[in-house]
């Protein structure tokens, strides 16, 4: 089965290229090893060459397990062929490409665990964190560095010190989270933000169905469904069997919304265990949204899913979510 060529977009510094589109392996409810292993394997089929984990995610063994099957049957070349980011160091593999600063929060001393207790978080102290991470890259066991669920003015902390700055700021971005503000922010700073929960994480505990359920999107996807898929199914019959849009259904709503997060300039992390889906996930290069569309979707009201309200406590530093996020486009309902 022929495979699609996914876009890549440059990093700082000199550290390398990142697939525009990733795979991710955080599944909520959580899944059994093999079922991670199997997800990726046929992720590696389609063409997905970025893989994003976590120790929190519990994929980091299945993912390496399966990276290392997939040499073995071919499927790529090398472990070199495939783009890694990781949350923890706890993978079996030499070296990864991206490694994050999950929250920018702490805990005491002691025994990890999720989610950390109340009375056991602790401040981050960012120049010594940055600096441990700095030196991560400079002896090889990661080969760019970046955060998550950084704000603008975390990330400035970190920039104070920093002498590699951040690669990458990974957060929610999605058409119903656009994150303007702070997409420009890192623009202007050199750091690529990467989108998680680009289709607004609808089938977890913290997700949201705004996404699927915009009639915004809806409108669009009529349109793009009718058109798009047709045209392209002629230009690329003779390049691969993955299709563009399904030609139906709210499947078509998460198509627009990741072709609206690609055209934005930002990597993404997509999360699917269902082949059909990962291949869905895939057809968004080969069209793209016309600007009254990118002013329709613009204008869809904005709130946050992942509201991170696991890491605020009365006795950490942020006691509120809109300490967490420093009131950066905090808008909830």
């Amino acid at each position: 089965m022929a495979s699609i060529s996914i876009p890549e977009i440059t990093l700082n510094s000199g550290t390398g290229k990142i697939p525009a589109l990733g795979f991710g392996t955080a599944a909520d409810p959580p899944v059994d090893s093999l079922t991670t292993k199997t997800a990726v394997l046929q992720g590696i089929e389609l063409g997905y060459r970025h893989f994003d984990t976590a120790a929190l995610y519990n994929s980091e063994q299945p993912l390496g397990e399966a990276i290392a099957e997939a040499v073995d049957r071919r499927l790529i070349g090398s472990r070199r062929d495939l783009f890694i980011t990781s949350k923890l160091w706890n993978l079996g593999t030499d070296y990864i490409d991206l490694y994050l600063i999950h929250w920018p929060v702490s805990a005491k001393a002691g025994k990890v665990e999720y989610p950390i207790k109340a009375e056991n978080f602790a401040p981050m102290e960012f120049g010594a964190v940055w600096a441990a991470m700095e030196e991560c890259q400079r002896i090889g066991l990661t080969r760019a560095i970046g955060v998550s669920n950084f704000s603008s003015k975390k990330l400035l902390e970190i920039l104070a010190t920093a002498k590699i700055p951040p690669a990458v700021n990974q957060v929610e971005v999605n058409p119903c989270w656009q994150q303007k503000k702070l997409i420009q922010f890192c623009k202007e700073k050199g750091i690529l933000v990467v989108a998680y929960s680009p289709l607004g994480a609808f089938r977890t505990f913290y997700g949201t169905n705004r996404v699927m359920e915009s009639e915004v999107l809806k409108q669009i996807a009529e349109v793009k469904g009718k058109t798009v898929a047709q045209v392209n199914m002629i230009e690329q019959k003779h390049l691969t069997s993955i299709p563009v849009l399904p030609l139906s259904g709210n499947m078509l709503n998460l198509q627009v919304a990741l072709r609206w997060a690609y055209e934005q300039g930002i990597g993404v992390v997509a999360k699917s265990f269902k082949r059909e889906r990962m291949k869905e996930n895939m057809g968004i290069f080969d069209w793209s949204l016309s600007s009254e569309e990118v002013d329709m979707i613009s204008e869809i009201p904005q709130e946050r899913a992942c509201l991170g309200v696991d890491y605020t406590s009365i006795y950490g530093p942020y006691k509120t979510i809109q300490q967490l996020w420093d009131e950066e486009d905090t808008t909830i309902s």
